[in-house]
């Protein structure tokens, strides 16, 4: 049969709701695996019944030749037929002839004609035993390795309908054995306060058949056989539960990587975790949002006389630094600019006061340079920030731009002039706090700006120098 039919007979009452990435069901990649798995189990179980017939017909053949009888030629047949069925099964499994009810034929017949060949072989050849006597010498538990098997191929289905067919051939090969009895004695003709020899006398007698043996032994094996269907459905849940699971982690690694890939290295882990949520943030949108331009001053002066993988290594330890900093704001390192790095924040995911936390970002790369042979200047800006993801199907990169961006480029080169770390617009001044240390710098004419601007800086006793 196609393959999506058999996974589907089985399948869709097992997948449960959690299952699949995006969808919540299992997708057709998850029941091929399952269908796979059900296919070598199937094989599996038909091997195990192939070994047991084996082990069958050795003892057929042991206990007839020990006897010195001649072995029946109908248990010889039967033999064959069994072992015959179960290599045509085995061999159309997976390929074009395969039907969905094929497994379900195979367990019918195996269960039913055993129950066939228990009702109609004579206990004692050369003998006339009464058949009932079948019931008292042998038992349903011959049809347990079968229901067993069913287990392999992980269908529950296969497994409650294989209880039902031992339900059902083993009262069939009941009745047929009682059939042709004239008297029937059962637990019913036990008189109360019968003694001893009254229940002696019942249970050896001909007429015995024993009903509500059969009652019992049915109905534990049908329950048994339900309790191992239950246990098969619950082992296919688990299955699709740790499909799902690998899915949600495959699909949150991915786009982990695809927001890495967009936004850089350096993103904050709550950023990131919001962004999994809710990828429409990477849209181009436009929102308020402060500016963070930050470039090494005299940086041309220290690489002069340097080994090119020194200069590099040294300055991709300071960037390293400056993006954690920028991080610990909950800022977004855009790109880094050669020697410096663009930042942004309250983009591309909302943030409550962006200039205070750009602010802070800025006192902090400030106060961090001071600690190395670096110095550093910043430019601050707060205003409108376009921002979102543009570039190829391969290959995105997050951005933003607008007036604010180039006015915080343009303070950071003001900052040179002036001879200060860091520098801002008035947005931003305004947004710091009471108790922060801002020195004004009067009216500034910005390149591309038609009239001059307020600006700020730090002072000096607060990591700007």
């Amino acid at each position: 049969m196609p393959e999506t039919a058999s996974a589907g007979e089985d399948g869709a009452l097992a997948r449960p709701a959690s299952a699949g990435a995006a969808s919540g069901v299992a997708d057709d990649a998850d029941l091929n695996r399952l269908l796979q798995a059900e296919r070598k189990g199937l094989r599996l179980a038909i091997l195990c019944r192939t070994l047991v017939v084996f082990v069958g017909f050795v003892w057929f053949l042991g206990v007839a030749l020990g006897t010195g009888r001649t072995p029946s030629s109908a248990g010889l047949a039967a033999f064959f037929a069994f072992t015959a069925f179960g290599v045509l099964a085995f061999a159309v499994i997976g390929t074009r002839y395969d039907r969905w009810w094929l497994k379900y034929a195979l367990y019918a017949a195996d269960i039913l004609g055993l129950c066939v060949l228990f009702a109609i072989v004579p206990l004692l050849r050369d003998a006339e035993v009464p058949r009932i006597f079948g019931y008292r010498a042998y038992g349903i538990y011959y049809l347990l390795p079968l229901l067993a098997m069913a287990c392999l191929s992980l269908s529950w289905r296969l497994v409650a309908w294989s209880g039902l067919m031992v339900v059902v051939g083993w009262w069939s090969a009941f009745l047929y054995a009682i059939s042709d009895m004239e008297r029937r004695l059962s637990w019913g003709d036990l008189q109360p306060g019968a003694s001893a020899q009254d229940y002696q006398d019942l249970t050896l007698s001909p007429d015995f058949i024993g009903t509500g043996n059969r009652i019992e032994e049915t109905a534990f094996v049908f329950i048994a056989s339900l309790i191992l269907a239950l246990a098969v459905y619950r082992a296919r849940r688990v299955f699709f539960a740790q499909l799902a699971a690998e899915a949600e982690r495959e699909a949150e690694r991915a786009t982990r990587e695809r927001i890495t890939q967009t936004l850089g290295r350096y993103l904050p882990e709550a950023i990131a975790s919001r962004l999994i949520a809710d990828e429409s943030a990477l849209a181009p949108h436009k929102r308020h949002g402060a500016v963070l331009i930050m470039d090494i001053r005299d940086f041309t002066v220290f690489a002069a006389d340097r080994d090119p993988q020194e200069v590099i290594a040294t300055l991709n330890g300071f960037l390293a630094d400056c993006a954690d900093l920028v991080s610990a704001e909950q800022g977004v390192v855009v790109s880094f600019t050669g020697d410096g790095l663009l930042a942004v924040f309250n983009a591309p995911l909302e943030l409550d006061d962006p200039e205070a936390a750009a602010l802070r970002a800025a006192k902090a790369l400030a106060a961090h340079a001071d600690t190395t042979r670096f110095g550093i200047r910043v430019g601050l800006a707060a205003g409108p920030v376009a921002a979102g993801s543009v570039g190829s199907a391969k290959r995105r990169a997050f951005t933003v731009y607008g007036d604010t961006v180039n006015r915080a480029a343009r303070l950071e080169a003001l900052a040179k002039s002036l001879g200060v770390a860091v520098l801002m617009d008035e947005t931003v001044a305004k947004a710091a706090p009471d108790s922060e240390a801002l020195r004004p710098q009067g009216a500034q004419q910005l390149r591309g700006l038609a009239v001059a601007v307020p600006v700020w800086s730090l002072e000096r006793g607060d990591g700007a120098t």
